[in-house]
């Protein structure tokens, strides 16, 4: 298993929240989550900052995260697939020697996306541009733990976090961008292209007037400059 994997959000589920099962988190669907967790090494060479900016600016949400000394219990269960395995002891022991980052980020395949980011797990076969392309050397000192799949990552995220430890919330810049792209058409207010005569030219709509909860209804901030801005173009 390593340290890692991903979740989904069913269709069924509403907006902001998740399917629950034995008390414990999971989902699945096409929003996934996925567990990813900085190694003691990469605590150590200060790369948080850097690794979570990277997630950031791919644009992933950030739902849970927690900075830890892991015990060898939770360890071991973590690495419980490979305890047959000769590294086995001296894995479990490396990942003890230290605090390390675990986070759970929310996204559109954000499983098979973020493994791409980390790169290959030995850093030798990474590509540059990826975390482990770039900041690291040795297989033994890899820096950073990425789910492999979805099914891997409901088993770690329930292992490494309780389901109020996460925290599930609109991405309000996607929401806009989709709010930008509509109309209402109720409200629309046609006009006729200045250079053509009649009902020959093309339409201008008013904004769409969107939701915001208890506050009732609110214009979206750039619906006005988005018609100015169509209205330039038509007028030339």
């Amino acid at each position: 298993m390593g340290i890692g994997a991903s979740a989904s959000r069913p269709p069924s589920t509403p907006q902001g929240e998740c399917a629950k099962g034995s008390n414990r988190l999971t989902m699945a669907g096409v929003e996934e989550r996925t567990f990813i967790a900085i190694k003691p090494d990469g605590v150590q060479r200060r790369l948080v900052g850097e690794i979570i900016k990277r997630f950031e600016q791919k644009g992933f949400k950030l739902v849970g995260m927690k900075f830890l000394h892991a015990s060898e219990n939770l360890l071991k269960e973590h690495y419980i697939d490979l305890k047959d395995r000769p590294f086995y002891a001296g894995l479990v022991n490396y990942m003890h020697s230290g605090p390390v980052v675990a986070m759970v980020w929310e996204g559109f395949n954000v499983v098979k996306t973020g493994r791409v980011m980390l790169g290959e797990t030995n850093p030798a076969d990474s590509k540059p541009g990826t975390i482990r392309g770039d900041y690291c050397i040795q297989v033994s000192r890899n820096i950073i733990h990425g789910s492999d799949s979805v099914e891997n990552a409901n088993t770690e995220i329930n292992l490494w976090f309780q389901p109020e430890e996460l925290v599930s919330y609109e991405n309000y810049v996607q929401s806009d961008l989709e709010v930008l792209v509509q109309t209402d058409e109720t409200n629309a207010t046609s006009q006729p292209h200045p250079l053509l005569p009649g009902d020959a030219g093309p339409k201008l709509s008013s904004p769409m007037w969107i939701g915001s909860g208890a506050a009732g209804t609110q214009r979206h901030p750039a619906a006005g400059l988005m018609l100015a801005f169509g209205k330039s173009i038509l007028m030339g």
